[in-house]
């Protein structure tokens, strides 16, 4: 559950430090005193959209800080997300500064607003005042029930069913529309591979076909080049250069024995005299291995030439002619396979089948999921003031598409007696705002979100109504925590902690303050809501009778 809010330069708030407790709170005051903004605060925490108009005015920054208590489920998404865990607690911060730039943190570490959305599902859910307007849309009706039902994977599912069938359908249709063009296009990359295929160029070839060619083609020039080297190191009639280093070498040791100092010359020279020995070595197997090859330089030459033909032909240098084999020959796969129009035809058919397969599925856990929310909705209608009205879920058959097999349709009856008709056509603005709280409450129940937050859903109801919203969210207290912005003295009066939220004027500003009421402070606030600006003995009075119950 939420512990602590602390809200800093946010909106009309310069500081507001709040400490929660378990079961359920309401926060009061005058409108535009900024209730909701408390709200907005902690969406804002859990990764919700902002920008700088968030900022106060004249603040560098605004800054929302909640901890909440730590459980099982968000203990194993830490782990999985590498985020410290703070002994049995969760810190998220979010910082935006005066310039739109947004930062922020989970247990100190820094977060992305995707990581706080996550981490917000499993922390808080949050039911805002327009929540109702989303019952009038297929849409929203379709996600509630899903939603309810613990359908929300299944649903996924059908959709990328879907997306996969009907990608592939529209790849069919265009390859049957186009099949002129398919064919011209697919005899054209044959003739070019086959060409390819013909010369078989391998990767690196050009340079290997060069160095051979350069070789080859200077083959006399390299022999007696080697042979004269040879010559002047070994075998030379006067005394070569490795005769006469050996010689030398043979003297200079005689007179290191005399001088010691001449021995560091002669270390120089011995390794002198072994570097020309192995370049005698050298190039004897040079010379072995070097011979004169007409026919083999012809052969170079003509396919230096094939391969330089065959570049210019398909625009490309000779030592990318591998590559562009590789490149046309997996074009002519992949128009193959997508011109297979048998082999297509059997694809799609087999992905359409899936999708059936998993629509089918999803239609019948919506049925079973529909019966369940009607019967629960009608009966939370029977406390809302609506005795004998009726609420159905209606699963209308409609044309395959991504959402599945039919037509999500919320249908209400207000009075007993009468058919169940749309909600959209047939629900006053009082009504829509009951059926909603019920939806809200019942869909609060079945989930396992610690914290619940419900931003005026109560508007549009009042009287004997009241009083039982008022013991619904105290009731649902008694399991989660439950957090209500009400301006319905009826339903105030059931909580176990009350705040007052006040504005006041500061340096020619407005800003938003909070306090905790207890006995005295609630009564007073409980009547100024029964009776508006002027309280009186009997509104106190009808204050301390609504806390007494």
């Amino acid at each position: 559950m939420l512990r602590t809010l602390s809200i800093r330069d946010f909106v009309i708030v310069d500081a507001i430090e709040l400490d929660l407790a378990g079961g359920f709170t309401v926060f009061t005051g005058e409108t535009g005193a900024g209730k909701s903004i408390l709200i907005d605060a902690l969406a804002l925490a859990l990764g919700g959209r902002g920008d700088a108009s968030v900022v106060r005015e004249g603040a560098a920054r605004a800054d929302i800080t909640a901890e909440f208590a730590d459980g099982a489920e968000t203990a194993a998404w830490l782990a999985e997300n590498e985020f410290n865990r703070d002994d049995g607690a969760i810190l998220v911060r979010r910082v935006i500064d005066n310039a739109g730039r947004s930062k922020a943190y989970i247990n100190g570490i820094a977060a992305t607003a995707t990581q706080l959305r996550e981490l917000g599902e499993l922390l808080v859910d949050i039911h805002g005042q327009h929540a109702h307007q989303s019952l009038l849309k297929a849409d929203g009706q379709r996600r509630l029930l899903d939603g309810q039902g613990g359908l929300l994977e299944e649903a996924r599912a059908v959709a990328a069913a879907w997306k996969a069938w009907r990608a592939l359908a529209r790849q069919r249709e265009e390859i049957e529309g186009n099949a002129r063009s398919v064919l011209l296009e697919r005899e054209r990359l044959e003739w070019q591979v086959g060409e390819l295929e013909k010369l078989a160029p391998k990767a690196g070839e050009w340079d290997e076909v060069n160095q051979e060619y350069s070789r080859l083609s200077h083959a006399a020039t390299l022999i007696d080049g080697a042979q004269e080297a040879l010559t002047a190191i070994s075998e030379a009639e006067d005394e070569p250069m490795l005769a006469r280093l050996s010689t030398l070498n043979q003297r200079l040791a005689k007179l290191a024995d005399i001088d010691e100092a001449l021995k560091p010359v002669l270390e120089v020279l011995e390794p002198a005299r072994i570097q020309l020995q192995e370049a005698v070595y050298a190039l004897n197997d040079y010379l072995d291995r070097l011979e004169l090859d007409p026919q083999r330089l012809q052969e170079v030459e003509r396919r230096m030439g094939d391969l330089h033909a065959t570049a210019r032909k398909f625009h490309v240098e000779p030592e990318a002619l591998q590559a562009e084999l590789e490149s046309l020959s997996a074009q002519l796969r992949q128009l193959a396979d997508a011109s297979d129009l048998d082999a297509l035809k059997a694809q799609e058919e087999k992905l359409k089948s899936a999708y059936l397969a998993a629509a089918q599925k999803l239609s019948k856990a919506r049925a079973k999921a529909a019966k369940a929310l009607g019967a629960a909705v009608t009966s939370a209608m029977q406390d809302l003031s609506m005795a004998g009205g009726r609420f159905e879920v209606a699963l209308n058959p409609g044309e395959p598409a991504a959402h599945g097999l039919e037509q999500v349709e919320f249908l209400v009856a207000g009075h007993a007696g009468t058919q169940p008709r749309p909600l959209a056509k047939v629900a006053s603005g009082g009504e829509l705002a009951r059926i909603s709280l019920a939806i809200s409450v019942i869909t609060s129940s079945a989930t396992a979100t610690p914290t619940l937050i419900f931003d005026e859903v109560d508007s549009g109801i009042g009287g004997g109504v009241a009083e039982v919203v008022g013991r619904l969210l105290r009731r649902l207290g008694q399991d989660r925590q439950v957090l209500c912005v009400t301006h319905l003295p009826q339903v105030a009066s059931q909580a176990n902690q009350h705040f007052q939220v006040s504005k006041r004027n500061a340096g020619g500003k407005t800003v938003s303050g909070i306090a905790v009421l207890e006995t005295t402070a609630r009564i007073e606030e409980i009547a100024r809501m029964l009776g508006g600006l002027e309280i009186t003995a009997t509104t106190r009075k009808h204050a301390r009778e609504l806390l007494a119950l």
